[in-house]
């Protein structure tokens, strides 16, 4: 199990805090710190990490839950899926929102669909050193 320090976060005012929760586990699979069947800290564990409400931390479980992500076990904790399809169904979502909130944001720009492709070729062929780091590429 990770250890609890490295689930702590900063939480951005604007989204939930359960959301953001949320979103940093599935990232953290997504990334590979957290394998395949790995169990997790228990809501309150979680909810002192984070210095949360339980409440909160249990609403972004039940989310993972009912996304398939994570599964409890009565009486032993929140464990990953060990389904491994799933990361790729959690990565596919990743990648969708973004994209989309791409294409929303370059075209609320004014930018056209053309305008938009010819972007992102030139930002391919010139490679990802000089686009911010994020810790997502390996």
């Amino acid at each position: 199990m990770l250890p609890l320090e490295e689930w702590r976060m900063g939480f951005d005012e604007r989204f939930p805090i359960y959301r953001q929760i949320v979103n940093e586990l599935s990232r953290s699979l997504v990334r590979g710190k957290v394998a395949p069947g790995e169990r997790i800290p228990s809501i309150r564990d979680m909810s002192l990490a984070l210095r949360v409400n339980t409440n909160t931390v249990q609403r972004a479980y039940q989310e993972l839950e009912r996304n398939s992500i994570i599964f409890s076990q009565r009486g032993t904790g929140y464990f990953v899926m060990e389904d491994t399809h799933m990361i790729d169904r959690v990565k596919s979502g990743m990648v969708r929102d973004s994209v989309s909130r791409f294409l929303q944001e370059m075209t609320s720009l004014g930018f056209s669909r053309d305008e938009i492709v010819s972007a992102l070729e030139i930002q391919m062929k010139e490679g990802t050193d000089n686009v911010a780091d994020d810790g997502a590429r390996s």
